[in-house]
């Protein structure tokens, strides 16, 4: 099985801020290596978790340290309340057919 490399982030915003969140939460340029994202929000829409799939995990770790991280953090910041991340290595789950 292929092995995947994976960075999830979980944001807790500003109520009522989930459009402008949006907007500046989108990287640009899109980093080298990102193979998917996803980005799932609670029904309160102030919780938004960020689910991206890397080629290796020294190219998340690229991305993470970039300079265009950096300023996308901190066009974030005054919508944030909390945020937590973690990085993970995984494979996909064998689902029986049904």
């Amino acid at each position: 099985m292929r092995e995947h490399f994976v960075w999830v982030t979980t944001r807790r915003i500003k109520p009522g801020t989930l459009e402008e969140f949006e907007r500046v939460w989108r990287p640009d340029p899109y980093p080298q290596g990102l193979r998917h994202a996803y980005a799932y929000w609670s029904e309160d829409q102030r919780e938004i978790t960020g689910v991206s799939f890397w080629d290796t995990k020294e190219a998340c770790d690229s991305w993470r340290t970039s300079e265009a991280e950096t300023h996308r953090r901190e066009a974030m910041a005054p919508y944030v309340v909390e945020e937590r991340e973690g990085f993970y290595r995984g494979r996909e789950l064998a689902v029986p057919v049904r």
